[in-house]
């Protein structure tokens, strides 16, 4: 068995991406899954749900969700971002439907969809709040 060496790790091709075709905007797009710094800088902007003392509340932060996921998963044929972040309110004004389609696409490259969470959950190991069985 060989293992793999830093520099062959850091220097793998390993973002999946996925063309599809949109005939409601006249074309395809590519959708490319996140980075996991990408992933973590965008699931930790809803973490709080309080808000924090002077942040923004849980409502405003969840405004527009999945064209906040878009704008970082939209790209061009050689993996450029098409938006960027300013760019959410805009794309989230197009066709609910369209936005919807390609978030559950971003989400799923990313290992973000309910598949990958129930994977997730499968494996790991009982809650320690779970019912033990012994005495």
């Amino acid at each position: 068995m060989a293992f793999l060496t830093k520099d062959a790790i850091l220097a793998a091709s390993d973002r999946a991406h996925r063309d599809v075709d949109v005939p409601e905007w006249g074309g395809t797009v590519r959708v490319m899954a996140l980075s996991g710094t990408d992933r973590d800088a965008f699931e930790a902007a809803f973490v709080d749900a309080k808000g924090g003392k002077g942040g923004p509340s849980a409502s405003v932060r969840l405004h527009n969700f999945r064209a906040k996921l878009l704008v970082k998963c939209l790209v061009d044929d050689q993996g450029n971002r098409l938006f960027t972040n300013a760019d959410a309110t805009e794309l989230g004004q197009k066709s609910a439907a369209v936005v919807d389609r390609l978030f559950d696409i971003a989400r799923e490259l990313s290992g973000m969809d309910d598949d990958a969470e129930a994977e997730g959950k499968d494996d790991s190991e009982p809650d320690p709040s779970d019912g033990s069985t012994t005495g």
